[in-house]
C-alpha cells in the first residue's frame, strides 16, 4: 500500500494504492522513486528544453541532439547563476542572454 498525499491551492488529498508483489517494501519503495526520477528528468526535458516538439527526421542527427539536451540538463541542475533558487529555464535564459559572463564558471564544471 502507498499512501500519497497532495497540498494543491490550500486543498489536500489523500490517494491510496495497493499493489500485489513478492518484492518486499524496501524493493517497492525503491523501485517506485526510480521510476518518478526518471518521469521527473523526462519532464524536465520537455519543459526546459520542449523535447516532445522536436520534429527531427534523421536518426542519428535527433539522437545527437537528444545527447546534447540531456548534457545542457545536468549542467543547468548544477549551476548556479545568480545565487538564487532560478528554475531551469531562467538559468538557461539568463546563460543565453549573457554568455560570455558565465562562461569561466561553465568551463570549471
Amino acid at each position: 500500500m502507498t499512501r500519497n498525499t497532495i497540498t494543491k491551492n490550500g486543498k489536500t488529498t489523500t490517494e491510496i494504492r495497493y499493489f500485489i508483489s513478492s518484492l518486499n517494501a524496501k524493493e517497492i519503495s525503491r523501485a517506485i522513486r526510480g521510476h518518478w526520477m526518471v518521469e521527473s528528468y523526462h519532464w524536465h526535458l520537455d519543459v526546459t528544453f520542449r523535447e516532445d516538439e522536436n520534429r527531427t527526421i534523421e536518426k542519428q542527427t535527433a539522437f545527437n541532439l537528444n545527447i546534447i539536451k540531456k548534457l545542457a540538463l545536468n549542467v543547468l541542475k548544477i549551476f548556479d547563476v545568480t545565487k538564487k533558487n532560478l528554475s531551469l529555464a531562467r538559468k538557461r535564459f539568463a546563460i543565453g542572454t549573457n554568455p560570455e559572463k558565465h562562461l569561466n564558471i561553465l568551463l570549471s564544471l
